[in-house]
């Protein structure tokens, strides 16, 4: 699985290396996304939640790349050997990455894409989940104050799970990994309220093709409203669902967040 996983990368690597070589640069915009949250008293709890995402249009080549990170501490009541206390401890942890290059085929949105992904989430059963694609891109409509984008495609994905361990660490269950096809789809559709406001429901899931394989999903409704020319406020919804998870977790995980998002 390593062979196979780091030859998928090394592909889409050297595709995403040949858009930069074939074009000229051309303007990069970039989105970068920050929420930070505090309480104290009854409950104590520390939460940050980081985005960084770039889109990169070349003369044959529109590139996307995203990173996120959300990191979130509570103080917890813990019992032991008879004894009661509160300390901190993590109660989140997640780490995203995904580049996509699209080949255009013409002036407008038809293109062949290339895509690649890896998501580690401290408190999801799995040690991490990637995946590799490649298939065709469009514009499925546009009007006045909307469009829809979509991306469609064969692939396959990687995972492992966590290993089980009892409370004085004996080893109950070991790693699994699991290799299988699967079929990306992922939909952009952004609606303009104003030229100061605007609605974007985002929805991407890696479609297991095998039965009983992990069928991987993440969708993101959001409302952004500009500040000024280059800081916006946003507020989002975030749902990240796993058909297939160890028995001690449940499948699907939310997130709601405001956040303020400079663009440069």
């Amino acid at each position: 699985m390593k062979i196979s996983l780091s030859a998928a990368v090394i592909a889409a690597s050297a595709l995403v290396g040949q858009a930069f070589a074939q074009a000229p640069e051309k303007p990069l915009a970039a989105d970068a996304e920050l929420g930070f949250l505090t309480t104290s008293g009854n409950t104590d709890s520390t939460a940050l939640k980081a985005k960084l995402n770039l889109k990169h249009e070349l003369t044959r080549w529109r590139n996307q790349y995203v990173l996120e990170a959300l990191y979130k501490e509570d103080q917890l009541e813990v019992e032991r050997d008879g004894q009661t206390w509160e300390e901190s401890q993590v109660t989140a942890e997640k780490y995203f990455a995904s580049a996509q290059a699209d080949y255009k085929l013409d002036s407008q949105h038809r293109a062949l894409f290339v895509f690649g992904s890896y998501d580690e989430d401290k408190f999801s059963g799995y040690d991490y989940q990637a995946s590799v694609a490649v298939g065709y891109s469009d514009r499925l409509f546009q009007g006045t104050s909307s469009f829809l984008d979509y991306s469609v495609g064969p692939g396959m994905s990687f995972s492992r799970t966590d290993e089980v361990r009892a409370p004085d660490g004996t080893l109950l269950e070991d790693n699994a990994k699991e290799e299988s096809a699967m079929v990306r789809l992922s939909v952009l559709y952004q609606y303009d309220f104003s030229e100061t406001a605007k609605f974007t429901q985002t929805f991407a899931s890696d479609v297991a093709v095998e039965s009983g394989a992990n069928t991987k999903t993440k969708a993101e409704s959001a409302l952004t409203a500009n500040l000024n020319q280059s800081l916006a406020m946003k507020a989002s919804f975030t749902i990240t669902h796993n058909s297939e998870v160890p028995e001690d977790r449940v499948s699907s995980d939310r997130q709601t967040a405001v956040t303020l998002v400079y663009s440069f």
